[in-house]
């Protein structure tokens, strides 16, 4: 049986979901304030310049098939369009409107905390951090 979590551990574990609360919160807030769901928003922001679908995807942590929903909806609204890639017409690729970066620029004005929440960590701090959490994330 494993031993219990110190105290320190139990304190950066408390501080994991006090920053994932605090971006869920802030994020959910500024997509609420358009209408959008917090995926939508998302998205959004993912095609500020044309992408192809499988980059929001990608960003979004979904299938594929399942953007489709979400982009369908954007474009309901006017936020976004898809168009073929001239390079490869086999891909689809979603690109926000000239309504939907005003949006976006919006949703970043309201999520100052989701859009950096590092932005106080210096470049070498960043990088610390980025090789203990790979070392958390592989034990």
């Amino acid at each position: 049986m494993p031993n219990p979590p110190d105290e320190l551990t139990k304190e950066i574990v408390g501080l994991f979901a006090a920053i994932s609360r605090r971006y869920t919160q802030e994020s959910e807030a500024a997509a609420t304030s358009h209408g959008l769901t917090p995926l939508q928003a998302k998205a959004l922001l993912a095609a500020e310049e044309p992408v192809p679908m499988r980059r929001i995807a990608d960003r979004l942590h979904a299938e594929p098939s399942n953007v489709t929903a979400i982009i369908d909806r954007l474009e309901s609204r006017g936020l976004a369009e898809r168009s073929l890639d001239p390079d490869d017409r086999r891909i689809k690729r979603v690109a926000a409107t000239t309504s939907g970066r005003a949006t976006a620029a919006d949703l970043r004005d309201r999520m100052p905390f989701a859009a950096d929440p590092l932005v106080q960590l210096s470049a070498q701090q960043r990088e610390t951090l980025r090789e203990l959490l790979q070392l958390v994330l592989d034990a």
